[in-house]
Formats: C-alpha cells, sequence, structure tokens
C-alpha cells in the first residue's frame, strides 16, 4: 500500500535545507537542564515510554500512525549515512493473529506466558536489515527503535521491542518469505498498542538484582541503576545533579 493510500496520512513535512529549530548563531545554551523546560518534558517522555506487553487490543492503531512513526525513525542518524533499515507495518487483525504464536514475552516472568486475548498487540513494525549495507547494523537498529518506541509515547501506544522470536514465522505472517526481500534480514519486532498495563521504575536494591516483576496489583516494575553506579568521570566544574 502506498502512502497515498492510507487515510489521514499527507506525507512526510517538507525538510527546510537546514533543519534545525532555532538558528545556530543566535539560540541561547541553558547553563543547568532545570533552565530547559523542552528538556523536561524530554527527559520525562523518555521515563514514560517503558517497554508495554500488555495492551487494550481492541483499541486500533490506524496506518496513518504506523507510517509517522517509522517516517520519523527514517530520517535517524546512521552510520556512514547507509541507512539500512527498511520497515514492514500491520494493523490487519488476521496478520496479527498470525504473527503473535512466533513472538516471545518477557524472559525474567517465568509463570507468565503473554499477553492474553483482548491484551494483544494492535499493531506490528517489524524492522529488517541490511547487514552488508551498513558498517554498524546494531547502533542504527537501536537508534530507530528508541525513536519509534518514544514516538508511540507521543500519540499514547505502548511499545515493546521484541528481540526473540521465530524469524521464519514472523515473516510468513507478514508476506516477508518472498525473494524480493530475501537480502533483509529481520532483526527486531515492534509490538504497539493502547497501554492496558502500569508501570513503574525502581531504583536497583542492595542486593543488585535488575530483573523486572509484577506486584500483587499486575503493576510492571523496572528496576533501574542509579546515576552515580553508571556515571563513571565526571570531570569540571559547575552545577552538579542530586539524586
Amino acid at each position: 500500500m502506498n502512502r497515498a493510500d492510507v487515510p489521514g496520512f499527507s506525507g512526510p513535512p517538507t525538510l527546510p535545507r537546514h533543519d534545525i529549530s532555532q538558528d545556530h548563531r543566535t539560540m541561547t545554551i541553558p547553563q543547568s537542564p532545570a533552565q530547559s523546560p523542552d528538556f523536561a518534558a524530554f527527559a520525562q517522555a523518555v521515563r514514560g515510554a517503558r517497554t508495554c506487553r500488555r495492551f487494550r487490543e481492541s483499541a486500533a492503531v490506524s496506518l496513518a500512525m504506523l507510517q509517522a512513526l517509522v517516517d520519523t525513525a527514517r530520517v535517524c542518524p546512521s552510520g556512514a549515512n547507509r541507512q539500512p533499515l527498511r520497515y514492514a507495518a500491520c494493523v490487519d487483525p488476521v496478520r496479527n493473529a498470525a504473527v503473535f504464536p512466533h513472538l516471545r514475552w518477557a524472559a525474567y516472568l517465568k509463570d507468565w506466558g503473554g499477553p492474553l486475548p483482548g491484551e494483544r498487540p494492535a499493531a506490528y513494525i517489524a524492522v529488517l536489515c541490511d547487514k552488508k549495507g551498513s558498517p554498524t547494523p546494531e547502533i542504527d537498529l537501536g537508534i530507530a527503535a528508541q525513536t519509534i518506541q518514544l514516538g508511540a509515547h507521543a500519540l499514547g501506544l505502548g511499545c515493546c521491542m521484541i528481540g526473540a522470536f521465530d524469524r521464519d514465522g514472523v515473516r510468513a505472517a507478514l508476506g516477508l518469505d518472498t525473494p524480493d526481500f530475501a537480502e533483509l534480514d529481520l532483526v527486531l519486532v515492534l509490538a504497539l498498542g493502547v497501554p492496558a498495563e502500569t508501570r513503574v521504575l525502581d531504583a536497583v536494591g542492595d542486593d543488585g538484582d535488575i530483573r523486572y516483576h509484577r506486584d500483587a496489583d499486575g503493576a510492571h516494575h523496572v528496576p533501574k541503576r542509579s546515576l552515580s553506579s553508571v556515571l563513571l568521570l565526571a570531570h569540571g566544574g559547575g552545577d552538579v545533579l542530586t539524586e
């Protein structure tokens, strides 16, 4: 399907020759993150865009939304500007049902087999890569996947990056098992939909356990290391953040 065939999708914006939000000769750089409401909003978006594994399956996601996410990801930085990534988007319930059995969910939740009917993704974006055409395919993939997840959050959607799946099964379900796509590796599946679970960021405890878990109310808890444990060196003066 071409972009022109997707209702509600008017095509990508026309990029100016110098695609910056301010003139670099006059823009003012804040001396502290506290002085930048834009950074505060960005940091909040990163914290809010947590992996989501349960969705409101009945809440439809439009193909135009997936097109917009891919259109945003395609302008991300790319090693040597090779741009090796390609995408397949799906909101078709029949194909979605064919994709789902080939996915593996939440390795740390040993007693959970994945989302139940009614909780499953309403949309998928499969990411493919011509690894022969890029010196840094894994880096490109991470940049694009995080961009899509942040974009999904901005659209009110949850997203789960899935790297454990039956590649042949997903290829067949999405129609990617033809000679036209033989030179592309299927490297990631992004499951999307309206979130149906609460996700909470926690500090890693004294025991160092980083495994995510669910509490008695079903909220999904994700331990994260502290700033002081990951920022090993900070040379120079000026304001410092407190945890």
